[in-house]
């Protein structure tokens, strides 16, 4: 589970509720008791939950019947309940809803590409990028993990990873023996990862021995010329597939034996439909 700080849960209410519901104030009804329900209209991976859980107490409502983040749900079923006065629960409403849809929208489309990829390799992974839309990215941290897949990198500090930008900086930027051996000597700790961006880079990567080497936007054919002569060159070597990795272009790299993909194409999956009731609650009154 990612821990959100009281502050970040109050800072995403904050975004919609700062001065509270106009309509609620004006009709007068903010302290009728009520109750609010969440439900997912398509179903699928749960992703959110946890979040909103935190943003109702907040506001002093009771939460129950809430589905863990992780859990796959049927269509229409409820994912939380929330019980108090009116004004509270039409504060939340909207917020909450937000998280759950675009959390849901991220776990759901991950979940998806999770059991394509799982049909052919049951060992295959998919690791998500640090390229998060800015502002969500716990949300979407929490979303990649209920889903199943893996983080990629939290941040710039967290791996080494070579990228081209850094090789433009050596004096000689193709000698990968040299600056995978600088890697290894600064950060002994740490595996060594490369990018490369063509074919000839790829094979360039492999003789320096990397621990990962990234194969970025390379063609289903690249990418399986790569992969049978990888055992020869560096046989120890972890092959991984990143840019423009989707759910729908994830079925044409199936057949090229690679198992780890790199993508930050959840992120910007649909929101999840998820559907809000709000009632007055007879156990109130």
């Amino acid at each position: 589970m990612i821990y959100f700080s009281q502050a970040q849960t109050d800072a995403l209410l904050l975004e919609d509720i700062q001065g509270g519901d106009l309509t609620t104030r004006a009709l007068g009804i903010g302290a009728q008791p009520g109750v609010m329900a969440f439900y997912h209209r398509q179903g699928g991976c749960v992703s959110g939950t946890a979040v909103a859980r935190l943003m109702l107490s907040s506001l002093g409502l009771t939460v129950s019947d809430m589905v863990a983040d992780g859990e796959q749900v049927s269509a229409g079923q409820r994912l939380i309940c929330a019980h108090g006065n009116s004004a509270a629960l039409h504060q939340g409403w909207k917020a909450v809803q937000n998280v759950l849809e675009w959390s849901c929208g991220v776990s759901g489309y991950l979940e998806s590409m999770l059991s394509q990829l799982r049909q052919r390799y049951p060992d295959g992974q998919i690791a998500c990028t640090r390229k998060a839309i800015p502002g969500t990215r716990l949300l979407a941290t929490q979303a990649i993990l209920a889903a199943g897949g893996i983080i990629h990198r939290g941040g710039c500090a967290e791996t080494v990873l070579l990228f081209a930008n850094h090789r433009h900086f050596l004096t000689n930027p193709n000698d990968w023996s040299g600056a995978i051996a600088r890697l290894r000597s600064h950060a002994p700790e740490k595996k060594i990862v490369v990018e490369a961006d063509t074919p000839d880079e790829a094979l360039a990567a492999l003789r320096a021995a990397p621990d990962v080497l990234q194969l970025d936007k390379f063609t289903p054919e690249q990418a399986t010329e790569i992969v049978r002569q990888a055992p020869s060159l560096a046989p120890h070597c972890t092959l991984a597939l990143t840019g423009g990795i989707t759910l729908a272009s994830l079925a044409s790299y199936l057949d090229c034996g690679i198992r780890l993909f790199i993508t930050s194409a959840p992120y910007y999956a649909p929101p999840a439909d998820i559907k809000v009731s709000l009632s007055p609650d007879a156990r109130g009154i």
